[in-house]
């Protein structure tokens, strides 16, 4: 029994690691043949700003000069899609290329003291998978607005987990580990650009479509909550999900990823989101 207890966990190594290996090949070759074009770039004319949020983005950009940082800072994720649509946001991200969030955190806190501006102590918060927290975060306020404070980053997933393995990344590879590609765009500050590395997220975003960076069969095997996701957001945004996504969702892999790997707090905290927010139903 030992023995056959030995074989088994050696065998499931072995597949995981040929499951790695292939997944970060498809990356590659994503990344290969995405670098032969260009990624698709928007005037910044697209995202109106509130004057807070003019105020907030300046003083990020003079506290990477303040202290001498050669650094980009995008805002990631959700804020740039919901202000494309024209709705407020609070959800504010900023992602950093060659630094740490906690390190990025506390150069604002510096710059903000130095300026005489209300400052606070940067909150870091831990790596916590069970609430989707996969990185430590900064946190800090800035002119009373809390803004989280991460780095770029790349994410390889094991079988049996949705915990990802986590390294620094690009852009590119932050974008395409992401859940959707409406999710996938960034707001350059620097540029004043919205950046759509995966090439299709802003035409999503117009067109009201749900699709993933990667093949669907990758993003949902990685973490199957992604299939509840996508549900929330058709049915939040009144958007429609693609074909492959759907064949995808339904199969019976996934549903058994579901079950394995993510915990029933995870999934009840999903579907509360559906419930609460408003939308129109497609179940």
């Amino acid at each position: 029994l030992i023995y056959a207890f030995k074989a088994k966990t050696y065998y499931h190594k072995f597949l995981n690691n040929i499951r790695i290996k292939s997944l970060n090949t498809l990356i590659d070759k994503k990344i290969n043949t995405m670098s032969n074009t260009t990624f698709k770039t928007i005037s910044d004319n697209q995202i109106v700003l509130s004057d807070i949020e003019a105020e907030i983005f300046k003083i990020v950009l003079d506290s990477l000069a303040f202290n001498n940082k050669n650094t980009i800072a995008r805002i990631a994720g959700g804020w740039v899609r919901d202000k494309l649509l024209n709705r407020d946001s609070d959800d504010i991200d900023i992602a950093v290329d060659n630094q740490s969030g906690v390190e990025f955190a506390k150069g604002i806190n510096e710059y903000l003291k130095h300026s005489g501006l209300a400052s606070t102590t940067v909150a870091v918060i831990q790596a916590n998978p069970e609430q989707s927290k996969h990185l430590e975060t900064a946190n800090i306020k800035i002119l009373d607005r809390l803004i989280d404070c991460v780095n770029l980053r790349s994410e390889t997933y094991a079988d049996d987990s949705r915990i990802p393995e986590i390294r620094y990344g690009t852009a590119l590879e932050d974008a395409l580990r992401r859940d959707f590609t409406i999710n996938s765009l960034f707001y350059n500050l620097n540029t004043k650009q919205i950046e759509d590395f995966t090439g299709q997220g802003f035409d999503d975003l117009k067109n009201g479509i749900i699709r993933t960076p990667l093949d669907p069969l990758t993003t949902f095997t990685d973490d199957p909550l992604r299939v509840l996701r996508a549900i929330r957001f058709a049915s939040r945004l009144n958007y429609k999900m693609t074909d492959e996504l759907v064949i995808t969702a339904s199969l019976q892999t996934i549903h058994t990823s579901l079950i394995n790997k993510i915990s029933r707090e995870r999934v009840y905290k999903e579907l509360l989101g559906m419930f609460n927010q408003a939308g129109h139903p497609i179940l």
